[in-house]
């Protein structure tokens, strides 16, 4: 690293040693790698109890949702560990005519080092997801945890050093003055889980190190109530999706936009279901045991700012709207009427509210989703297949769900889960994340004579020439199994040859 970089930054030192490090990590097995992600999966459930009381403590969660993120960081370690010898053995590819008598394949090797500056609302789950990935790649990992969730970052860091020494895990606990430091620093490959503002300032460092980055940024997140929806069903299954973690996760359905035919009801199943999930003993949603409060005071005021905005502009709160301060408290809550020029549209609400807009046809729903960047997730609620195939081809989102919300994360490693855009670039999740910190390594070997091996040679001969007019001349349509088998009779002949 360069001398005058290294006595600049706090921490030049560990990363010449990290960076040492990760060439020794590039030569470990399937095996090595899968071990330590296992070593790493028991010391985080060794410290559930811990993790357990970081989570109530900065979001007020319910037990039983902190087990729903460690059940996700168990799933995806069991999976790469069960996987990765597979995943890291070369990948033979396909030849053709002018690579008669070659071996290619694609060689998977890590990238060296990667820094990800993670955030809160899900500490545990976006730390240990994308350091497994990491892992397997065979690179060394460091991790930013969010300050938002101090409690959870000094128990993620000793978990961490119950296992790894910092030159192949590091974890740098602090304030955005620790994150501009890291972003000077040339890793490899970063990745970045949160908002715009921050996703900004990882591009801009990823470009100024030449290096590879993942950004998943969430968005507003359409739900299209088409008139064949069940709407009992899509009341229901909304309600959870928007008030779980009180609205505080990145594929939250944002705004709903339901038939006119349909509204009126979808809107009373919202308000029936938030009720029975969440003040079911009917002594208000401020005393439910499973409704998770805001993250910080800055937060709570921005959400609120976002229904008073849209109140004074003329929209109605038909459900909910309830708020408390001292409490970073916000009800489940349902807005009516809005419009283009309200706030609550514009900006990613990150809070338990959903807006619910009509419309008569459906290219006015599509014109609506399409006024804004493209989302992280989008949902279709529909019965009609027509109908769900129609949305599907004008929509784009980085993932959707049909007749359901929330379930395309966490829940199948073998999904490619990301954004699109101004949501996201790049997928993690399983061989996803192992592919994200991995080179691709394209590689030919020559083997075996094919014909003249001097013909590709200057000076060209008038055969080679015509050989190049010939191919140039008319689509080359030879099968396959026909190169495969030239192959076998040139690797045969060549053998007998004793070349």
């Amino acid at each position: 690293m360069n001398a005058v970089l290294k006595e600049a930054n706090p921490f030049g030192e560990l990363f010449d040693r990290q960076k040492t490090k990760s060439h020794e990590l590039a030569l470990t097995t399937a095996a090595e790698r899968a071990d330590k992600i296992r070593r790493l999966l028991k010391a985080i459930m060794d410290a559930r109890p811990a993790i357990l009381e970081a989570g109530y403590k900065e979001l007020r969660l319910n037990p039983t949702d902190i087990d729903a993120q460690l059940l996700m960081v168990k799933g995806e370690a069991e999976f790469i560990a069960r996987n990765l010898e597979s995943w890291m053995a070369d990948e033979p590819l396909q030849g053709t005519l002018m690579t008669l008598g070659k071996k290619s394949y694609v060689r998977y090797e890590p990238k060296g080092m990667v820094l990800h500056v993670s955030t809160w609302n899900a500490p545990i789950a976006e730390a240990f997801v994308l350091a497994f990935g990491a892992m397997a790649a065979g690179c060394t990992f460091w991790l930013k945890p969010s300050e938002l969730a101090p409690h959870s970052a000094d128990v993620i860091a000793d978990i961490v050093k119950s296992v790894f020494k910092e030159d192949e895990f590091a974890v740098s606990v602090g304030g955005p003055e620790v994150s501009a430091d890291l972003l000077k620093l040339p890793f490899n490959h970063f990745f970045y889980v949160g908002g715009h503002g921050v996703g900004r300032l990882i591009m801009r460092a990823a470009a100024e190190h030449f290096a590879t980055f993942t950004l998943e940024m969430g968005g507003k997140n359409p739900v299209i109530i088409d008139q064949t929806a069940d709407i009992d069903e899509a009341g229901r299954k909304i309600a959870w999706g928007r008030v779980a973690n009180a609205g505080q996760v990145c594929l939250a359905p944002d705004y709903a936009l339901a038939h006119d035919s349909v509204i009126k009801d979808f809107v009373a199943s919202l308000g029936k279901y938030m009720t029975s999930m969440y003040n079911a003993d009917g002594k208000g949603f401020q005393k439910s045991g499973d409704l998770p409060r805001i993250v910080n005071a800055r937060h709570f005021e921005r959400i609120k700012s976002l229904i008073d905005d849209a109140v004074a502009k003329g929209a109605k709160v038909e459900f909910g709207g309830e708020t408390d301060a001292a409490d970073l408290y916000i009800s489940p809550t349902i807005i009516t009427g809005v419009t283009e020029d309200m706030r609550i549209m514009q900006e990613e609400i990150f809070g338990p509210i959903i807006c619910v807009l009509p419309f008569g046809q459906r290219e006015q729903a599509i014109a609506t989703i399409r006024r804004r960047p493209k989302p992280l997730g989008s949902y279709i609620f529909a019965k009609d297949r027509a109908a769900i195939d129609w949305y599907l081809a004008r929509t784009t989102s980085g993932s959707t769900v049909v007749n359901h919300n929330l379930v395309q994360s966490g829940t199948n490693a073998h999904f490619p889960f990301g954004g699109v855009n101004a949501s996201g670039t790049g997928r993690i999740g399983g061989r996803y994340t192992f592919l994200e910190c991995s080179n691709m390594r394209g590689v030919v070997e020559d083997q075996y004579p094919a014909g003249d091996p001097n013909i590709m040679f200057p000076p060209y001969s008038d055969k080679y020439k015509g050989m190049i007019a010939q191919m140039l001349g008319k689509e080359i349509k030879v099968p396959n199994g026909v190169i495969n088998l030239i192959n076998g009779i040139i690797k045969v002949t060549a053998k007998l040859k004793g070349k």
